[in-house]
């Protein structure tokens, strides 16, 4: 037995036409109906006459082109009009003239192009078929019938408008919001990047530039070199855990990535701090407190402004002393980072400012606090407080 889930599945994956027939065909069935011969339309004030040869041609006229009323919404309203003029004119008065407002509905929230060529075309169709309807009749309807009759189909024209208005109205609001989200997600893409690459390059640089002046002591040369060759590996571990978080599959048991996103652990900041101190960056760490298992992503926050925060230092104050204070509490965790600036930045490469701006961003989202200025004694100190227990 196939469930309704599945039958809708099945007719949404129809042709809209032949998904559009049966409206018509459900019309054209009760028009000849003997109970509701002569209750439908009545414009003018013909008497009703019986079916005869021609009824079929009307009726099949404006009902069956419904099947066309979203696809084909002009040639709808064309046939279906065709058909409402020869109803009248013959005065069938079947039920069948129901079409002619919906062919209009139809028209108004379907139709794309020439839309006003088409609603001036139709109102002036409308004019001879009242004048002819008032001559054929005894003259008992008056222009002001045939006006409120105009105004109805215009009433059934303007709701489609409307619902085409809205439909606009949503897909763009769709769009904006599609756009909207990736253009954060090329944001966020961008701050991973710009965390890991700028991080490990920088120490590098640092590093390889030291080793320059390392070639009488074979020993510290050789340690620069291996701390050199640690960091790029290093590197390219955190950027193909970057690029697995990007395949879409990730997640999914399908991809090649690791399932979750690699949140750091507490002993990854003494290594971050350890491989600034390779660089020849004298650093002081304190971490107080033990970080809350539910700390959620107020931990890679906080990893990240102290990454950023070294590699500012090793930038802009190579070699002089800075600081690194971590305080685990359980709401929140606090960081301070700061350079006493008495280094020199001549071997570093520059920045862009997006790092920080980043960092602001990633604080700001959990609800907590970030600043970055200039010491008064000189330096530079990065603080933020970071609201823990926010899983996203």
């Amino acid at each position: 037995m196939i469930s309704p889930r599945r039958l809708s599945g099945r007719w949404q994956r129809l042709d809209v036409t032949v998904r559009d027939l049966p409206l018509g065909l459900l019309i054209l069935a009760g028009s000849f109906l003997p109970a509701l011969h002569g209750n439908g339309t009545r414009v003018g004030d013909l008497p009703t006459r019986p079916f005869d040869a021609l009824t079929a041609l009307a009726l099949g006229l404006e009902c069956l082109p419904l099947a066309l009323r979203r696809s084909r919404p002009a040639v709808c309203l064309a046939l279906v009009s065709v058909g409402f003029a020869v109803d009248q004119v013959r005065a069938y008065h079947s039920v069948a003239g129901v079409a002619l407002p919906l062919a209009l509905l139809s028209a108004g929230a379907h139709l794309d192009r020439h839309r006003r060529a088409a609603a001036l075309l139709f109102s002036a169709a409308y004019v001879p078929l009242a004048v002819v309807l008032h001559r054929l009749g005894s003259g008992g309807e008056t222009a002001s019938e045939f006006v409120t009759f105009y105004l109805a189909l215009v009433l059934a024209w303007g709701t489609g408008a409307w619902l085409r208005a809205g439909r606009v109205a949503e897909a763009e609001h769709r769009r904006r919001v599609a756009e909207d989200t990736r253009t954060a997600e090329r944001t966020r893409i961008a701050r991973e990047l710009h965390d890991v690459v700028t991080h490990h390059v920088t120490a590098m640089v640092v590093q390889a530039e030291a080793a320059r002046y390392l070639t009488a002591a074979p020993d510290r040369l050789d340690r620069t070199l291996t701390a050199v060759t640690d960091t790029g590996r290093l590197a390219i571990a955190d950027l193909r855990h970057l690029l697995d978080l990007l395949n879409p599959d990730h997640g999914t048991g399908t991809g090649t990535g690791t399932g979750g996103d690699r949140a750091p652990s507490a002993g990854r900041l003494l290594t971050l701090v350890e491989r600034t101190r390779q660089a020849g960056q004298p650093v002081e760490f304190t971490e107080e407190g033990t970080p809350a298992p539910a700390a959620g992503s107020a931990d890679l926050v906080a990893y990240r402004v102290v990454q950023e925060a070294l590699t500012n230092a090793l930038k802009y104050a190579h070699g002089s002393r800075t600081s690194v204070r971590v305080r685990h509490g359980a709401k929140e965790i606090t960081v301070e980072v700061g350079t006493d600036g008495s280094g020199s930045a001549a071997a570093s490469p520059g920045g862009s400012g997006r790092g920080l701006a980043g960092l602001r961003e990633r604080v700001d989202v959990l609800g907590g606090e970030f600043s970055a200025e200039h010491a008064p004694g000189g330096g530079f100190v990065v603080r933020a407080r970071i609201p823990a227990g926010n899983p996203t």
